[in-house]
């Protein structure tokens, strides 16, 4: 592979970067008679069919950046050649981080035999029924034609990634592979239904899985977005992917999206999308406690990565994408969607109906309400715990709070209390990072000296069974910065409090092939280069 300086890109967009970073360019031709794909590593050919860059700054700055441009070449194509050698470049570009992070990755879900080959089958049964939909449906229904250009990016990705083997004389990633890869959050949910069925009662809590912030200044002079990671320190092989595709079917709402993401993925994870239709989204994970709701899981649906990539495509309001998302719901990866619609507001003057959409699944049920009016009031805060009154009872959260306490209210979790207190301190960028990095466990009365009861996770501080696990990251906007896929990030656990930076070598015997051995990162901006709103 060709790597050259990323003064390369300098000179192509006039930005200014450090000159020791790298980038790897490529452009993809698309030959129509042979149905290959002809590629030119080391150039950014505009018009190529597919051409983009992978900027690799992780070791400075924590994160990775691919952009990736695809569907505005000469060769007459379809849009699953769009999404196929947007997949396929992206496979190329990245394979390397995408081995790294598969190692990493593996044993932290995967831990058995048995495990392993109930979720090899399931794979193979959702993956064989989605596409026989898309051959049933896909010519009448722009839900299932979209699912195939899912599909055929997931196709080149694997093209992708096999040609970058063969070059390296390497063994490639499989299919399952990069199923694995994909459907991470799927499984915190599918690997418990699959494996649970006899014993399926009640399941208590873990470690919960990120916060989020969205703050409206009382005088709605601007409107403040963020969200920050928490899972295991072994998923912090980070990269921030701008995409814009150029889809011609014409229910598309938008394909020009950023988002803060992983090797391999092609969803964010987190969440945090900025996208080209003026929608914003992000969530925080719901446990399920009552283990009965498995039992609708089926491979006979979509997985949850594959619904959020619909209903980010096809969506053009809140709830259009709460509608979209609701689809052939897996029950797996069981999320608060928090979906923003900036054309709804108008800064220093109003909010309308429709701004905020709140959106919870769990199996069997997706529900979602308009939440605009609690944006009105100041702020809505997202921490692990369901909204919605019905999905906080199915979920099994009322046996929890009753067992356990408060920590699994609502309203008096230590998170709700911390937001409550300190969001009104939030006015810019600068106080909302604040908030967001936030761990004072020392000190805050909240937290009764747990480190994971605050804003921002530190498990490896914990006095008793420290661990590598918490919050890993922090993504924040505003309203302006967003409308021009602007957001700064921030890669690795909080320093916050004058809390000592996080370093392996406590948890050597965990996997963290290719991730930096010291994470003490500030934030960096993060926009497209190659395309603008």
């Amino acid at each position: 592979m060709s790597l050259v300086r990323i003064i390369f890109v300098c000179v192509l967009f006039n930005v200014t970067v450090v000159s020791t970073d790298k980038v790897t360019a490529a452009t993809a031709y698309w030959d129509s008679q042979q149905k290959v794909v002809l590629l030119k590593e080391g150039v950014l050919e505009k018009d190529g069919d597919a051409f983009g860059y992978l900027n690799d700054t992780q070791s400075r700055t924590g994160w990775s950046i691919l952009e990736i441009r695809s569907g505005y070449g000469q060769t007459p194509e379809t849009d699953e050649v769009t999404f196929f050698l947007a997949g396929y470049l992206e496979g190329f570009l990245t394979a390397q981080k995408m081995i790294d992070h598969h190692t990493n990755m593996f044993p932290q879900l995967i831990d058995s035999p048995e495990i392993l080959a109930q979720v090899k089958s399931f794979f193979v049964k959702q993956d064989s029924w989605t596409r026989e939909q898309v051959k049933l449906s896909g010519s009448a229904d722009p839900l299932w034609k979209h699912v195939g250009f899912i599909v055929a990016q997931v196709d080149g990705l694997q093209a992708g990634v096999a040609d970058w083997a063969k070059k390296k004389g390497m063994k490639p990633l499989t299919l399952f592979d990069l199923q694995f890869l994909n459907a991470v959050g799927d499984l915190l949910d599918l690997i418990p239904a699959l494996t649970n069925k006899r014993t399926r009662q009640f399941r208590y809590p873990g470690m919960g899985h990120c916060s989020a912030l969205i703050k409206m200044l009382p005088g709605f002079e601007n409107l403040l977005f963020s969200h920050s990671s928490w899972y295991t320190y072994a998923a912090t092989m980070r990269i921030y992917k701008h995409w814009d595709f150029n889809i011609t079917e014409p229910h598309t709402a938008t394909g020009k999206m950023s988002f803060s993401s992983y090797p391999g993925f092609l969803e964010s994870l987190d969440d945090f999308y900025l996208l080209g239709s003026g929608l914003m989204m992000t969530q925080t994970t719901n446990a399920i406690h009552n283990m009965s709701l498995f039992d609708k899981v089926t491979p006979h649906s979509l997985f949850a990565w594959q619904r959020v990539r619909l209903a980010n495509t096809l969506a053009h309001t809140g709830e259009e994408w709460a509608k979209t998302f609701s689809k052939y719901n897996s029950g797996t990866y069981n999320n608060q969607y928090m979906v923003l619609d900036r054309s709804k507001v108008k800064l220093g003057h109003s909010i309308d109906d429709g701004a905020l959409t709140v959106v919870e699944q769990i199996p069997g049920l997706v529900e979602y309400s308009d939440q605009t009016q609690t944006l009105r009031r100041g702020y809505w805060p997202s921490y692990n715990i369901p909204f919605h009154p019905k999905i906080y009872a199915l979920s099994g959260f009322v046996q929890i709070w009753e067992k356990l306490g408060n920590d699994f209210s609502y309203d008096l979790c230590p998170r709700a209390k911390i937001f409550r207190r300190d969001q009104a301190a939030v006015k810019d960028l600068d106080s909302l990072k604040y908030i967001m990095r936030f761990n004072d466990y020392k000190n805050d009365p909240y937290s009764k000296g747990d480190p994971c009861k605050t804003i921002c996770c530190r498990g490896d501080l914990k006095a008793e069974n420290p661990s590598p696990e918490g919050c890993y990251d922090t993504k924040v906007t505003d309203f302006l910065m967003a409308g021009n896929f602007l957001a700064e990030a921030v890669s690795g656990p909080t320093t916050q409090n004058d809390l000592a930076p996080f370093v392996w070598d406590q948890f050597s015997n965990v996997s963290h092939q290719g991730l930096p051995q010291y994470y003490n990162f500030s934030f960096v901006k993060m926009q497209p280069l190659l395309f603008k709103p």
